[in-house]
């Protein structure tokens, strides 16, 4: 009996150490992930935690931790692309104001001062001054539009928008601009109609930023297309034309703040390096995307990616 009772003693005893065990080695690799974390975050690094442990409930705990750190990662990341992103806008825009004021001052100066103008001259000046005081509202309109986008601000409430009246829409308001300029514009609205998750407003600025944008920059090619497709998921708007196109490096980059091909010493491409910031963002509102693809001189397009409704 006295033996029997050692034995079990022995035996309690044994499996109270290795709980002991067991939890003075979690104890320390809990201790040890409490300084690693306090360690990153404070040092705001991009490790990982890395314990060796067969500890079934600790394991699931440092993959979550290590997915909140690669969050926590992306979040620090995106912060400091947005304010450079914002340095690089403010600095810009200071450059951009101060050029478009330069020059509306000059207009002023010389209408001002110059009593040997005549009439004629002076109304084509105050043309001019129209003109460039017209750029510069544009230009501060566009800044507060993306600043309200991008805060929340901007209310754009999404329903079922039929996209072929949307798109023959735009189409036409442009159409005589585009024939008077000598384009070939080529169309493709299919006559049954098509509609998606959208917002009407929002849809038109979006269109109307890219048929734009390729006058502006695809005119060399003298051709502008459009079109409306769809398949069991989605629906696309595709605006493209055979201009100079945008080279590979700059692909990536098009769609950030103030960032124009002004850059690459192409004076082409000069402007606010707004319009396709917005028109990205207001894409992302509608729950939707945009996406580029070029071939200079063969075909340069924008493709706008939104839900398809088929009720």
């Amino acid at each position: 009996m006295i033996i029997f009772l050692v034995v079990i003693i022995t035996i309690l005893l044994c499996i109270i150490y290795f709980q002991y065990a067991v939890h003075r080695h979690r104890s320390t690799n809990l201790e040890y992930i409490r300084q690693k974390i306090n360690s990153i975050v404070d040092n705001n690094s991009s490790e990982k935690l890395l314990v060796f442990t067969e500890d079934k409930e600790l394991i699931p705990i440092l993959i979550e931790i290590n997915k909140l750190l690669d969050h926590n990662q992306r979040i620090i990341g995106d912060y400091a692309k947005t304010k450079i992103a914002m340095k690089r806008m403010l600095s810009n825009s200071s450059h951009d104001l101060k050029t478009y004021l330069t020059v509306v001052l000059g207009y002023i100066e010389t209408i001002k001062l110059d009593d040997n103008i005549t009439s004629e001259e002076r109304w084509g000046l105050l043309s001019k001054l129209e003109n460039k005081t017209n750029e510069v509202l544009e230009l501060i309109n566009k800044f507060f539009d993306l600043a309200k986008i991008e805060s929340g601000d901007k209310d754009i409430p999404l329903t079922r928008i039929n996209m072929n009246e949307v798109c023959r829409k735009n189409v036409l308001d442009f159409y005589d601009i585009l024939t008077n300029k000598g384009f070939e514009v080529i169309i493709d609205i299919p006559e049954s109609n098509i509609y998606s998750l959208g917002n009407e407003e929002a849809l038109d600025r979006i269109i109307n930023n890219l048929i734009s944008n390729s006058i502006k920059y695809g005119y060399e090619g003298m051709v502008l297309g459009f079109s409306l497709r769809s398949d069991e998921n989605y629906v696309y708007v595709e605006v493209w034309d055979k201009g100079k196109g945008i080279s590979e490096i700059h692909k990536d980059r098009i769609f950030e703040r103030m960032y124009t091909l002004e850059d690459s010493r192409n004076k082409l491409y000069q402007g606010s390096g707004l319009g396709l910031t917005i028109t990205k963002r207001l894409a992302e509102k509608l729950e939707g995307e945009i996406s580029l693809d070029s071939k200079p001189y063969e075909r340069t397009s924008f493709i706008v990616k939104l839900k398809r409704i088929t009720y």
